[in-house]
């Protein structure tokens, strides 16, 4: 009898020892700049950013977002926003494995590529995209983010622009 309690004792402290051991989930990010927030939530505290192809580990994983660590710490990213392919970038800016630009990624990531996006606007030209194209390249600050959801007083039942 305890020499079976001897050996679950040592079955149990090696299956710890491998579980500690375990290479830990590596994933990219696939988007040009990925906010790392406080909270899982699109209204969460932007923490840090992070850069397109940056090697993150994944601590946790929730529905539709993943805990991650960098070297600008830990946080939480929505799950569109990482790939578990390793991204690899060339000179001037080009995936190696691709060929493609990394704003060509990003549009393929969301379905769309320069084709797509032509075909679309001749098939629907009385649409206005100016207003699009201006919203896309605006980059609003964080503090000004926050400052419009305290001043509405918009909480996210997981977040908030703490």
């Amino acid at each position: 009898m305890r020499r079976r309690r001897v050996l679950i004792l040592c079955l149990l402290a090696f299956a710890g020892i491998l579980a500690a051991t375990a290479v830990a989930e590596m994933m990219s990010v696939q988007v040009r700049e990925g906010p790392l927030r406080k909270s899982p939530s699109f209204m969460g505290q932007v923490v840090a950013t992070l850069a397109y192809g940056e090697r993150v580990n994944v601590l946790e994983k929730r529905p539709g977002w993943i805990k991650v660590s960098a070297g600008a710490g830990s946080g939480w990213m929505h799950e569109s926003a990482l790939t578990p392919k390793r991204i690899v970038m060339g000179a001037g800016g080009t995936n190696v494995q691709t060929g493609a630009s990394s704003e060509e990624l990003a549009l393929a990531g969301k379905g769309f590529n320069s084709d797509i996006e032509a075909q679309f606007k001749s098939q629907n030209q009385d649409l206005n995209y100016a207003a699009v194209d201006r919203m896309e390249k605006r980059n609003v600050p964080t503090a000004e983010i926050a400052m419009f959801l305290k001043e509405g007083a918009v909480k996210a039942e997981t977040g908030g622009a703490q």
